[in-house]
Parts: structure tokens; C-alpha cells; sequence
């Protein structure tokens, strides 16, 4: 769900905090999170968790009592750089021993007992399903190592609200888990089977961030469009979620190929809140590769699904994942899986050369026989390829105008600010007093293979 993954995402290292009162100074936790939006959603789901057993938030790492990493287990890559964080945490915790230092989310699950015997400073090790507990975990943490990884299909952390994070988005969690089962994905294993959230009580999640100012939400879930709570499925949510006053835009990640209904295209072609833009997953244009994968759908069918939403959604944004270089892929699977993204112009897209994860299918079923070099050879041309078409893509909206909610001042450039489109285009602009979180209308004067960049209308 997508994931929402470090390999998918540009990782996400917020940082947030929330302490807990006891006999003197309430106690201040501070949360560093990594990987994807659904780390970011339960993060500030811990953050409402603590809040109410009365924890109050750490302004930085230093001052905290309890330092907590929210934490992706996709690839190795995102796990070696949890470990190497915490050893350079282990320093902090040799100098402050009464140091509460946690691990939480997939990585958590996915490693739990190892964490503790291969990091002795490590005193808390808490997964997915068990961040009702926190406060408790913490609490026995401060004289041994606790730790609770169980998977537990009934929750779904009803009735529980986030303390978010400030944005101009908010994170609404409608699923948890996943039963799509590929063979090269973790997910399954380390955030256990699927689940929905009641439509009501999501209604009551998007009401609340609208309230709190948020005009955008992103709904979130591993394959977000297999969401049905019993009485609703996904196009009736959207629906529901359109007519909350004060919501403007609606994004949701990730969707699977395989799950768009006719009833859902038609929902995203009405409701003009829902943003014209999808994350659509690929992953392989061999149909040999998606079956060894367990994708559950072929090259052609998926081109046919691009091509109704392409029809029902004019000026639709497409963005994808791709993985090269998965078991058994030869010269011909790995031109199949370019010749696909030359055919769809995506407008972006998030590519990785495969590495196993432990405790998959492909990890104990499938032999790694693509070479590294070769792996890393594929990347790189897909990679300049999608960087090409991107930059033909974004060079036809100079002399458009793009309206623009505004996330902040622009990382590069004194006085610029930045935002998304509807399109989920990243735009820079001068930003001459315009205020965060207001929409505003931009004419394109330039573009690059991932920005444009524009001047504001008046």
C-alpha cells in the first residue's frame, strides 16, 4: 500500500512527540518516523494514543524520556538504516540510562526477538496491532524490555483519534492489512490480514481533520480500492467522504489493478473532490513476471484498465511502481517492462531493483538468479527512461495554469514556496506572502523532469 512504503516514497523522517504524568514532570516521548504514509498515519495514531494516557510531547530528541522509531520493513535498505540509527541512539542511552528507546511498526513485527537480542540498549519493541498498549508497554519498559508483536485481526483502532501532524493533508488509515499475498511483499506477514474500518467512524476521522483546518485527505490502506466495511465499498466511501463540508480534494494510495470496479471509475469520473491522479502499481510488464510475482493480473489487462481511466478521466496523472531484476526475469521480461511504461506515459514512477525479504514466498520458493550488476544495470536505464518521458510530460503544462495548495516555503530557493496540483505535480513559486494552506492559481513558466515551476495569477 503502497504500501506506502520507503521504496516507493522519498523517506519520511518526521519527527513528533507527545509524556506522561507521574509522580513529578509528565513524561515526554519523542517519535522519529520512517517509510510510508501508513507509518505517518499510525505515528500520529501512537501520538493520540499516548496523548490521552498523558504523555506530553517532546519539542526535540534531547529532552525526551522515551524515544520511539516508526519504522518500514519492505526493504532491507530501510531496516539497516532503523539499525544504524539506533546505534548511534545506543550513545545517547549509555549517557541517560533511564532512556526509554522503542521500536514500533513493521520492522518491529518483522524482526521482533532479533531486535532485542542483537540491540541489548532496545527496551521496547511494539508492532502494528498492539499500539493500544503503548502506554502500558512503556511503562514496563522502564525495568525490562517489553514487547508485543501480535497480530490481531479485530483491531482496528476504533474510536481512537490522531493527534496530525501540521500540513495541509490529512492521513485517514480506512484498512489495515493485506491478503493479496505477492510473492516478493512483506506486508501480509508484518501487518497481518485484511480489515476495514466502519464507514461511520471514518466519517467521524475525515469531519474531525476538516474541522482542524484540512482541506485534502488521503485515504490510505495496502490495496485501499478492496475496502467494503460489510455495507460499503470504496466508491460508496468516496461518495460519503465528497460531502463533508470543508474537504476539498480527495487522494487515496494504493490501489491494486484488480480491484477497479466499473462502479469505481464511474465514482472517480463524477466527484470532482476525488483528485485526478492514481498511484497504480505495476510492478512487472512481463505477464511470466507477474505471474511468479502473484500480481493476479496480466500486462493486457492492466493497459485496458489504463485505458478506461484514461476515457472516463480526461487529464488523468498516473504514477507506478516497478521492481526490475525480480527472480528469473531475462532480457526479454525486463523490455516488456519498458516497452509497458513507453506505451503508458507515466507521469512519475517509483523504481527499485528487487532485493528478497525473509519470510516471503520468493524468499524461501524462488532463487535470486538476476546478478546485481544486472539488477543495477535495469535501473538505471528504467530510470532514464521514466526521467525522459516525465520531463516530456511536465514540459506540456508551460503556459497552463495549475491550481495549487500550498505546503510551505520550497526547500531550495530563498522566498519560494511549494505545493501540489490536483495532478500531484510539485510546484514552485515566489512566494509572496501567500499563506500555507490556501489554494491559489499558477500560471507554468518551466518545468524539469520532476517540478514545475510557475508565478502566481492574479
Amino acid at each position: 500500500m503502497q504500501l506506502l512504503d520507503i521504496e516507493r516514497r522519498s523517506d519520511i523522517n518526521a519527527a513528533v512527540a507527545v509524556g506522561q504524568p507521574g509522580s513529578g514532570a509528565a513524561r515526554r516521548v519523542f517519535i522519529e518516523t520512517y517509510g510510508c504514509q501508513m507509518n505517518v498515519s499510525d505515528t500520529e495514531l501512537m501520538m493520540g494514543v499516548l496523548k490521552k494516557a498523558g504523555f506530553r510531547r517532546a519539542l526535540a530528541l534531547e529532552d525526551a524520556d522515551v524515544v520511539l522509531l516508526n519504522t518500514c520493513a519492505i526493504r532491507e535498505r530501510a531496516e539497516e538504516r532503523v539499525v544504524g540509527r539506533l546505534s548511534q541512539l545506543s550513545r545517547v542511552k549509555r549517557a541517560r540510562p533511564d532512556l526509554v528507546l522503542g521500536v514500533s511498526g513493521c520492522m518491529a513485527k518483522h524482526l521482533a526477538e532479533q531486535l532485542l537480542d542483537r540491540l541489548p540498549y532496545v527496551d521496547l519493541v511494539v508492532g502494528p496491532d498492539s499500539y493500544r498498549r503503548l502506554p502500558e508497554l512503556i511503562g514496563e519498559a522502564a525495568g525490562n524490555p517489553a514487547l508485543d508483536v501480535r497480530l490481531d485481526r479485530g483491531e482496528d483502532y476504533l474510536e481512537l483519534d490522531p493527534v496530525r501532524q501540521e500540513g495541509t493533508n490529512a492521513w485517514i488509515t480506512i484498512m489495515r492489512g493485506c491478503d493479496k499475498f505477492c510473492t516478493f511483499c512483506i506486508v501480509p506477514y508484518v501487518r497481518g490480514r485484511e480489515r476495514s474500518v466502519p464507514a461511520g467512524d471514518l466519517l467521524r476521522q475525515v469531519r474531525l481533520a476538516a474541522s482542524e483546518g484540512f482541506q485534502e485527505v488521503t485515504l490510505l490502506g495496502q490495496t485501499v480500492n478492496s475496502y467494503h466495511d460489510g455495507e460499503s465499498d470504496f466508491a460508496d466511501l468516496l461518495k460519503m467522504v465528497a460531502r463533508v463540508e470543508g474537504i476539498r480534494r480527495i487522494r487515496f494510495t494504493s490501489p491494486h489493478p484488480s480491484d477497479f470496479s466499473d462502479k469505481l471509475i464511474g465514482t472517480i469520473a463524477e466527484e470532482s473532490k476525488i483528485c485526478r491522479f492514481i498511484h497504480l502499481p505495476v510492478q512487472s510488464g512481463s505477464d511470466r513476471v507477474l505471474e511468479a510475482m502473484k500480481r493476479t493480473y496480466s500486462s493486457g489487462r492492466y493497459v485496458d484498465l489504463v485505458d478506461r481511466l484514461r476515457s472516463a478521466v480526461p487529464g488523468l496523472c498516473l504514477s507506478t511502481d516497478v521492481i526490475v531484476g525480480f527472480p528469473g526475469e531475462d532480457d526479454s521480461d525486463f523490455e516488456s517492462t519498458m516497452a509497458l511504461m513507453r506505451h503508458v506515459r507515466y507521469d512519475s514512477a517509483f523504481m527499485f531493483k528487487y532485493s528478497p525479504r525473509k519470510g516471503t514466498v520468493a524468499y524461501r520458493e524462488i532463487p535470486d538468479t538476476v546478478p546485481e550488476t544486472e539488477k543495477s544495470r535495469r535501473l538505471q536505464a528504467v530510470i532514464a527512461q521514466q526521467t525522459g518521458i516525465s520531463g516530456e510530460i511536465n514540459r506540456r503544462y508551460v503556459g497552463r495554469m495549475q491550481e495549487v495548495l500550498v505546503e510551505g516555503d520550497a526547500r531550495r530557493g530563498k522566498g519560494q514556496a511549494v505545493g501540489k496540483s490536483d495532478g500531484f505535480k510539485t510546484v514552485v513559486f515566489p512566494r509572496d506572502g501567500i499563506r500555507t494552506n490556501t489554494f491559489v492559481d499558477i500560471r507554468i513558466t518551466d518545468a524539469t523532469s520532476h517540478t514545475l515551476i510557475g508565478r502566481p495569477e492574479n
